[in-house]
């Protein structure tokens, strides 16, 4: 997708902005770790998994740039990259199937939305039962399935990232499916699981239903 990498960095940044009040330390700035998993071709490389972070190296003498002890008190890390946003970037279609670790069980649900019966990943068989499609109505199993797949065909989506639910007409649909289960009785939690929004954006759809 065009400008996907410019995506990524706008979310993290907006999010930065957004949750700073007026004449707030920078101290209490948070941590943002942001997961982008990508059912397209972005970039060029033949892992399925890229991990990116923030470092400083000398010009001259190619030393990396480290923090002082007083620095590392003020921070609560020994490293400058753990002060700065991290990013992930899951290429689910480069995946092979072949679970090595619990981390690729979970690409391996990204990818086929299946479990394998001895998964071992925290959290997974939670998340299959969210994503069951007894849980809805035929009419609304079909929408939830044409979902998607306009999800996977056409952007993607930015997990962890407060803009993945921001992109014109998606977001909208996910606002939709969001509304259905919320009647149904779905909890938060588990409707903001099933479309990606975030819980806050779950919780103010249903204080308007």
């Amino acid at each position: 997708m065009q400008n996907y990498l410019l995506r990524m960095l706008f979310g993290t940044a907006k999010l930065v902005v957004d949750n700073m009040d007026k004449g707030m330390e920078y101290g209490k700035v948070k941590k943002i770790i942001s997961v982008n998993i990508v059912y397209f071709d972005l970039g060029h490389g033949e892992d399925y998994i890229y991990h990116g972070t923030t470092s400083y190296r000398g010009i001259n003498k190619n030393d990396v740039l480290t923090l002082s002890k007083q620095e590392e008190a003020i921070y609560h890390t020994e490293q400058i990259a753990k002060i700065y946003p991290e990013y992930y970037i899951i290429k689910v279609d480069q995946f092979d199937d072949i679970a090595k670790n619990t981390l690729d069980e979970w690409v391996h649900f990204f990818k086929t939305q299946e479990v394998r019966e001895n998964t071992k990943a925290k959290g997974l068989k939670e998340a299959k039962e969210k994503l069951d499609v007894l849980h809805l109505s035929e009419a609304e199993r079909r929408e939830y399935e044409r979902y998607i797949t306009d999800w996977r065909d056409n952007e993607g989506v930015i997990v962890g990232n407060y803009e993945k639910g921001k992109f014109e007409g998606r977001h909208e649909e996910q606002v939709q499916i969001a509304k259905k289960c919320l009647q149904k009785g779905m909890e938060i939690v588990e409707v903001a699981e099933l479309t990606g929004l975030p819980e806050k954006e779950v919780k103010e759809i249903k204080m308007g239903l």
